[in-house]
């Protein structure tokens, strides 16, 4: 009896999960955009947009600091610690359209309101919306250990695929295999703050593996502070001028630490 009703509810997981993702583009007629841009917000919470599409990343910190932002199509969740996951911000921003990708560690914690709108995707899996593929790319910590911040299959890092162009958002991770084993990544969000990611020099030497058009660093106030997001460019660039670095302000003055 456990094997059928664990077999029932895999079957209903599925059904619900393309039921949600049910608006999928027809390949022979993708609309491909031009250059996705971005808004900082805060940390790991960031705003793409990429033609007529609002993708919001890990909103944490209330409604109102997206008040100049368009309200978001799609909404991503990469792991379960609060400068991610921020149930009451989900809350307030969902549209009645809005959808939500998540691992299934993330909607584990969802209340119905919010688990109704969600779509889990998990390491591995590819999942077509509307006029992109999205990508679930494992993110973690290494060397692995029972007590590490981050254990693998948990979070997601994403590619987000919209014609030749693929933007990598990696979450909270270190310089994995998966990582280093990325082909054609256009633009990529690193992440560099000890001890819960990489060091500037571990996220310097990903980038010149996988080697992006552009790479952002973000995700990147740790223990002692801010990241030498300088010291990171400098090395990328010396190494691969062919790369550009982009260094937004991802930490205003009015931010509340609230790392992990």
């Amino acid at each position: 009896m456990v094997v059928v009703a664990l077999a029932i509810l895999s079957f209903i997981s599925i059904m619900r999960n393309e039921e949600r993702a049910s608006n999928l583009p027809d390949e022979t007629t993708q609309q491909v955009f031009s250059e996705p841009t971005f808004t900082p917000i805060s940390h790991a919470t960031f705003v793409l947009e990429w033609g007529n599409t609002t993708m919001y990343f890990d909103p944490v910190g209330g409604k109102e600091v997206f008040a100049q932002m368009a309200a978001p199509d799609v909404i991503f969740i990469t792991d379960i610690h609060q400068d991610h996951l921020d149930i009451n911000t989900l809350s307030a921003l969902i549209a009645p359209d809005t959808l939500i990708f998540a691992p299934q560690a993330v909607a584990d914690t969802l209340p119905d309101a919010l688990l109704d709108k969600t779509v889990i995707i998990n390491n591995g899996q590819v999942i077509p919306w509307k006029d992109f593929n999205i990508v679930g790319v494992p993110m973690y910590n290494i060397p692995e250990s029972e007590d590490t911040y981050h254990p693998k299959g948990r979070g997601n890092g994403y590619i987000v695929e919209n014609g030749e162009t693929r933007v990598y958002v990696a979450g909270d991770t270190s310089n994995t295999p998966e990582l280093r084993s990325l082909k054609s990544i256009d633009i990529a969000f690193l992440p560099m703050n000890l001890p819960y990611t990489m060091s500037v020099e571990e996220a310097a030497e990903a980038t010149l593996v996988i080697q992006p058009q552009k790479v952002y660093p973000y995700h990147y106030r740790g223990t002692d502070g801010l990241s030498d997001i300088e010291l990171f460019k400098n090395i990328v660039t010396e190494a691969n001028s062919n790369i550009e670095v982009v260094l937004l302000n991802w930490y205003p003055e009015s931010d509340t630490p609230n790392e992990g």
